[in-house]
C-alpha cells in the first residue's frame, strides 16, 4: 500500500527506522507494517503524519510534496508598510529599507 512505501521512504529521510516511527505515533505494535496489506486508519495516518512532519495527503499519495509549509515568524513581506524592520536590534529607516527593497527587486523604477 502506497501510506506504507510513503512512511518508510519519509521516515529513511529524516533518520527514523519505522518502529521509532510507530512508537512516537503512539501505535500499536507493528501498526505501520500492517499496512502493507490494509489501509490505515485516519488517526493513525494522522499520528505518523505528525510525527514525520508531513501530511496526511502525502502520505495517502495525493500530493507529492511531502514538507509541510513553514511557520517562520521570522518572515514578513519586505512591502508591507506596517512591518518595522531591525537590523541588530535598530529599526532600517526607511530611506534605507527603500534601497533594500529595490536592490532585492533588481528594480530600477523606485
Amino acid at each position: 500500500m502506497i501510506e506504507f512505501d510513503r512512511t518508510k521512504k519519509l521516515a529513511k529521510i529524516r533518520k527514523m527506522s519505522l518502529r521509532e516511527v510507530n512508537d512516537k505515533a503512539q501505535l500499536g505494535t507493528n501498526t505501520i507494517y500492517n499496512w502493507k496489506s490494509k489501509k490505515p486508519g485516519s488517526d493513525a495516518l494522522a499520528a505518523v503524519a505528525k510525527v514525520l512532519n508531513t501530511t496526511t495527503d502525502y502520505l495517502k499519495g495525493l500530493t507529492d510534496d511531502y514538507v509541510l509549509p513553514s511557520k517562520d515568524s521570522n518572515q514578513a513581506d519586505l512591502d508591507d508598510d506596517d512591518t518595522i524592520f531591525t537590523f541588530q536590534g535598530r529599526p532600517i529607516p526607511p530611506e534605507d529599507l527603500k534601497i533594500i527593497r529595490r536592490l532585492l527587486k533588481n528594480d530600477d523604477d523606485e
